[in-house]
């Protein structure tokens, strides 16, 4: 059985600010110790909802909202995409081709696109570990911390973990724990 793989989400120039500059370095180190990392890309195309509901402009592709705020590894996944989620029937797919039942979790913002990508990795059937401390909410540690008590409601108390990783490259049986 493979190792969970890492999904980071959202790492994006456009949102570090004091609340989230600690997560680019974290996740560039974190990425280093998984044989299979996925990194998804945020972008807010022109007739979007966030346009046209929310009347939020940033992002527009190409921009250097969209940017990567860190250096992924050479073999990584990147999945570009325009909503708070990037599990799709293709994603699962090919999670699903490769045996893959189980996801560990980081990125920004934890109260919006982590949040959704880890409650729709659970309602389609799979384990999402959202690892708590390589996550952060551009709207501050409150947020932050808000959504990961939504997070344990949602997915379960043990699949949001905080502390030292115990699933590294070399551990073939990766143990969780809360």
């Amino acid at each position: 059985m493979p190792s969970a793989p890492l999904l980071i989400i959202d790492v994006q120039t456009g949102f570090i600010n004091d609340a989230t500059r600690h997560i680019p370095e974290r996740v560039q180190a974190l990425a280093e110790a998984y044989p299979r990392v996925m990194v998804t890309r945020f972008s807010n195309p022109e007739g979007s909802n966030y346009r046209r509901l929310m009347g939020w402009t940033r992002f527009a592709p190409g921009t250097d909202d969209t940017a990567l705020a860190f250096t992924p590894p050479k073999d990584a996944t990147v999945i570009d995409k325009t909503r708070y989620s990037c599990v799709s029937d293709g994603f699962l797919a090919s999670l699903a081709a490769n045996g893959i039942d189980c996801v560990h979790v980081c990125g920004i913002a934890t109260d919006n696109c982590v949040l959704k990508c880890a409650v729709d990795l659970f309602e389609a059937g799979l384990t999402p570990v959202v690892l708590a401390d390589y996550c952060a909410s551009h709207g501050g540690a409150d947020v932050h911390q808000c959504a990961l008590t939504v997070l344990r409601r949602l997915i379960g108390a043990a699949q949001v973990i905080s502390g030292p990783q115990p699933f590294m490259k070399t551990d073939p049986n990766p143990r969780i724990s809360p």
